[in-house]
């Protein structure tokens, strides 16, 4: 098939699947190779090992797929409503993972449908399909193709669709008629990203120490936060949208998204813009199994779940939360009891049910992580230090 119809039909079918980006690029080593590996040296990535440990995948996409010829390029729309701000004893969840599915699960399903029909116009084609998983910078290979630029806050931005979009990619052995690359950037002087971030994860524009990043501590930490990043969370317990809620090539996109009125698995559930994070600490096993396992929020587990909440209702100083968080302080994992104690600490310890509960749980803990987060609260006096 000629390389020009190839690719023609390849978009027209993307846009029917919801895809609203569409573009190619060829398979070559990013541009942007060697800013992700001083990016990597510098420690930005924190605990995501995996990053390193694949480092050298990342050069050229044959290490996703052998034979890679070319890459469509692919963004789809997820944001179709505001964020309401939360309340008292409430949580923020990125509006990414507001519905009932899986971005992944939805994506991977409409990539295998646009593998199946470059099948059908090429039997022999080598295919595959990739959402964010795969050693492949995305948003350089998206600029290739056309899709936009990369903003100061590093997400990749498009004049029409602000970033409101998950990227995805189908690499293929196919030759196809490329798009022509996206050259400038329309960020200007504008400093709104960098300046809104309330743990200032951007030491630099288009550089992010994800360590410091609310997202990467929500999400990705698996351990306890670190003590200078406990505060000022803006109310956000998975995930982190400050960066682009601010961004002026968003405010005009925050009108309802027809694409993402058509991905029904995007539709924001009622209880998860914002989440009472409270109720969280009474769900049992399965229940949290039930509300989370088919979601982007399972990837921080149960344990990181209530570890986040238990640190949202600290910063808050929500007193209504003591009954929750005492629950949290007995529960089977040290990450959720440390979390607990230091967000009942935050409440306050003055309290007549706080102080005696973190002195009993003090008195049976063999957990130094949890040990630690209580010792802090307690005094020779038996009162706050």
């Amino acid at each position: 098939m000629p390389v020009d119809d190839l690719a023609e039909g390849v978009k027209q079918h993307a846009h029917e699947l919801g895809f609203e980006l569409v573009g190619i690029c060829p398979a070559v080593t990013p541009v942007g190779i060697s800013r992700f590996m001083e990016w990597l040296a510098a420690g930005y990535a924190g605990e995501m090992h995996y990053l390193a440990e694949r480092a050298e995948a990342y050069r050229h996409p044959r290490s996703v797929l052998a034979g890679v010829r070319s890459l469509v390029m692919l963004g789809m729309r997820y944001r179709n409503e505001p964020r309401r701000k939360p309340g008292a004893g409430e949580g923020s969840v990125s509006c990414y993972a507001w519905g009932e599915v899986d971005y992944h699960d939805l994506i991977h399903d409409r990539l295998k449908q646009l593998a199946g029909f470059v099948r059908s116009q090429a039997p022999h084609a080598q295919l595959r399909g990739v959402v964010d998983s795969a050693p492949l910078l995305e948003r350089e290979f998206a600029r290739l193709a056309g899709l936009g630029w990369v903003g100061k806050h590093t997400l990749l931005l498009n004049k029409e669709f602000g970033s409101w979009f998950f990227l995805a990619a189908l690499l293929t052995d196919q030759e196809m008629t490329c798009d022509q690359p996206f050259t400038a950037d329309h960020c200007g002087t504008c400093r709104a990203c960098l300046d809104a971030c309330p743990t200032k994860a951007f030491p630099e524009p288009y550089v992010l120490n994800a360590t410091r990043c609310i997202s990467y501590l929500t999400i990705e930490l698996r351990e306890s936060v670190p003590g200078d990043l406990r505060d000022n969370w803006d109310g956000w317990f998975f995930g982190c949208d400050i960066c682009q809620e601010v961004c002026p090539w968003n405010r005009p996109h925050e009108a309802a998204s027809p694409t993402a009125a058509g991905q029904p698995g995007f539709h924001p559930r009622e209880d998860q813009n914002p989440v009472d994070l409270r109720l969280l600490f009474s769900l049992d096993e399965q229940q949290f199994r039930d509300r989370f396992r088919h979601t982007p929020l399972w990837r921080a587990k149960r344990r990181g779940v209530l570890r986040n909440a238990a640190m949202v209702l600290g910063q808050q100083r929500d007193h209504g939360a003591i009954d929750a968080l005492l629950l949290g302080l007995r529960d089977i994992e040290p990450l959720v009891r440390a979390a607990s104690a230091w967000a009942l600490g935050r409440i306050g310890v003055h309290r007549a049910r706080v102080l005696p509960a973190l002195q009993r749980q003090f008195t049976v803990e063999h957990e130094d992580v949890v040990r630690d987060a209580i010792r802090p609260w307690l005094g020779d006096s038996g009162t706050a230090e």
